[in-house]
């Protein structure tokens, strides 16, 4: 059967050559480590690149579902359809991160700017757009401010990189700064947002807090030292997986929300005592994008090595690849119907690949 799959490809790929590039699997070798794709599966590429892009970094699939896109470079939130048409646009300072309700609201981490003694001031910030008010008009929705929500010097730091949102439209957003000595109220943090209505009090969302018992600087799991992206799990729980840019030897993690008699805390889903594939020690150099499919399903891209990284639940790595022939630096990715969406930044475009044996 191994050897039918192998010559049926070797015939019938160029007949689809018009509509999708073959990868040479050699060529994922030479740039890096750990990045081939084995066997017979490979990852096609769809044709057109999707271009017109100005450092994009991040792409997210909506509920509906549309393609958004974070085009940081070009000031703007771009709406897509699955097609790859642009269906609207909404111009917003520096985006770099997007998620979205169950509502159907983005969550937005991007930019703002603001005069403070008659100087301009840029902070990072957190907005939310409410898209069913404007019938999913992005560049008119109702657009409100989440953070900062003061202006000290102290926040003139903080950045705001990441954010996922969970089942029941609470959301995580991921902060990172400088000042980590405090115990209290740490730079590097993971800030949550819930509904008011969960208090009966309306619209919106509160800041009830930070995550507790998560170490700003650890080098070790369950860390919050300079999370890059963060993407739960489409289930009924909390877990989410992580990455991280800081100085940390498991740049990839699972944070899994344990409930015990004691307390209630996130706990490390894989351990390096169990030896999966996806906390092998150092695995990641620059991981900025991370998504999780309906199967359960990881997806990390990595800036650091220009590759693509595909885990199953287990922790196991089923296909990755990549290298500097294939991406220049990719920040964002996302997974939907069969189809890998990645914001290639450094290309300025967004890629698509399929599996040749969804082919």
């Amino acid at each position: 059967m191994r050897s039918f799959i192998k010559y049926f490809f070797f015939f019938a790929l160029p007949l689809i050559i018009s509509c999708a590039d073959k990868f040479d699997i050699n060529q994922f070798a030479s740039d890096n480590n750990n990045v081939n794709i084995g066997g017979d599966t490979v990852y096609i590429q769809l044709s057109p690149s999707w271009i017109g892009f100005n450092k994009p970094q991040d792409i997210y699939i909506g509920k509906e579902p549309f393609i958004y896109v974070a085009d940081t470079d070009n000031d703007r939130i771009v709406m897509m359809n699955l097609a790859g048409q642009i269906l609207s646009t909404r111009s917003i300072k520096k985006p770099i991160a997007i998620s979205q309700d169950f509502r159907l609201n983005l969550i937005v981490c991007s930019e703002f700017d603001t005069l403070i003694g008659g100087v301009t001031k840029t902070y990072s910030a957190v907005y939310k757009l409410n898209l069913v008010a404007a019938n999913h008009q992005i560049n008119i929705a109702d657009i409100v401010r989440l953070l900062p929500n003061d202006f000290t010097p102290a926040n003139e730091q903080r950045l705001y990189k990441a954010v996922t949102t969970f089942y029941d439209n609470s959301f995580y957003v991921a902060r990172q700064g400088p000042s980590n000595s405090s115990i209290f109220n740490p730079d590097n943090s993971i800030l949550i947002f819930h509904p008011k209505s969960f208090y009966g009090k309306g619209e919106g969302d509160t800041l009830i807090g930070r995550v507790a018992n998560i170490d700003p600087v650890s080098s070790g799991l369950i860390s919050a030292n300079q999370i890059s992206s963060m993407a739960s799990l489409n289930k009924k729980n909390l877990d989410f997986i992580g990455t991280l840019t800081g100085n940390n030897n498991f740049k990839a993690q699972w944070f899994h929300y344990q409930v015990t008699a004691i307390d209630e805390r996130y706990v490390s889903q894989f351990s390096p005592q169990d030896r999966v594939d996806f906390v092998i020690p150092n695995r990641f150099s620059q991981p900025e994008g991370s998504w999780v499919d309906n199967s359960g399903n990881i997806f990390i891209a990595d800036a650091g090595k220009d590759s693509v990284y595909i885990f199953n639940s287990f922790g196991e790595e089923l296909q990755s690849f990549g290298g500097r022939t294939v991406f220049k630096s990719p920040h964002g990715i996302a997974f939907f119907d069969r189809t890998l969406y990645v914001a290639d930044t450094g290309n300025n475009r967004i890629l698509r690949f399929i599996l040749s044996t969804d082919l």
